[in-house]
């Protein structure tokens, strides 16, 4: 189902979240059910529905300003909601908070510590936190801090600062994590770095929620993404069925020589055909790359350099938003 609300003078289509064969045979360990937030006149959330499953990197995107932030706090219950319903690991965070917290990890999007605190000193005052006893010595081995123990926050890198969080989130041995904006502000080294940690942290069992405005981040790492925008979910799935319902055309482009291939634009999925030199675009929605193969190679014709050019998550998302990632408003 698609349904069209408009939003500040501009029509947004909502897209119904759609339900895999996966999802069918499992419960949601989180469940977001027509969330409200509101801060005085300013509706910051309007009506987010989303399910999250186990073991999975879920992603949460959006323009600056969309209700991401808002949407995950409530999510937390550092925030309380105006309406609709939630449920993390069957809990209602509004008045389950401190069963709750026990459950999960968190870093913040605005996470900071005292400059002159030592990496050890931070994970054994976390550990204080968590009821029972808490092993956080193999956290510095297992997040790469080896070495680091008496470093003072301030003389950390960026990447070490992030590695940081990321071991003072799991100290508690979460089942879901939350991470906000994790990677801003750190160089490209570090930033894969970061994406391999997550990446750990979800082999590890653990669930992931990611909020990013990074759309090489989100295609990279989420095994599923909900867009935001003026605090509704306008779309809700993988990646790539993202970009294949909303990215545009894709164009297989190969070395044709003489050849004629203007018979391809009678392929069902194919809009154009066209010839520079020796080389052949061909253009369509769909399933282009597998049936125009298959096409040509069924005429005995098989291309050594056959390229696909396809719109990245990034154009998809503007293409959704109608409006840049970075466009400077505040969440």
């Amino acid at each position: 189902m698609t349904t069209v609300s408009t939003f500040l003078d501009k029509e947004v289509i909502v897209q119904a979240p759609r339900v895999t064969d996966r999802e069918r045979t499992m419960d949601p360990v989180i469940t977001v059910d027509h969330l409200q937030k509101r801060y005085g006149a300013h509706q910051a959330v309007s009506d987010v529905t989303l399910q999250v499953y186990a073991g999975e990197i879920f992603g949460i995107a959006g323009p600056n300003g969309a209700g991401k932030t808002t949407t995950v706090e409530c999510m937390q219950g550092l925030r309380q909601h105006d309406g609709g319903d939630i449920r993390v690991l069957g809990l209602n965070p509004a008045t389950d908070g401190p069963k709750l917290r026990r459950r999960i990890g968190s870093q913040l999007q605005q996470s900071a510590l005292p400059d002159r605190i030592r990496v050890w000193e931070a994970l054994d005052l976390f550990a204080t936190f968590v009821p029972g006893e808490s092993n956080w010595e193999h956290l510095i081995d297992q997040w790469g801090l080896s070495g680091k123990e008496k470093t003072a926050f301030a003389d950390l890198s960026g990447g070490q600062q992030q590695r940081l969080f990321i071991a003072l989130s799991l100290i508690n041995n979460p089942e879901v994590v939350f991470l906000d904006e994790l990677t801003q502000g750190l160089d490209p080294a570090a930033r894969r770095m970061t994406w391999d940690l997550i990446r750990a942290a979800r082999d590890q069992g653990k669930t992931i929620i990611l909020v990013t405005h990074f759309m090489d981040e989100a295609e990279a790492l989420c095994d599923r993404l909900a867009i935001i925008d003026h605090g509704r979910v306008i779309d809700m799935d993988t990646p790539q069925a993202l970009i294949s319902r909303h990215g545009g055309p894709q164009t297989v482009t190969f070395t044709s020589g003489e050849r004629d291939f203007s018979w391809l634009s009678g392929l069902d999925v194919v809009d154009s055909v066209r010839r520079t030199g020796s080389l052949t675009s061909v253009s369509g929605i769909g399933p282009v790359v597998p049936l125009v193969s298959a096409a040509l190679v069924e005429r005995g014709f098989v291309p050594d350099d056959l390229r696909v050019h396809q719109q990245s998550l990034e154009e998809t998302f503007l293409r959704l938003t109608g409006r840049d990632s970075m466009n400077g408003m505040t969440e």
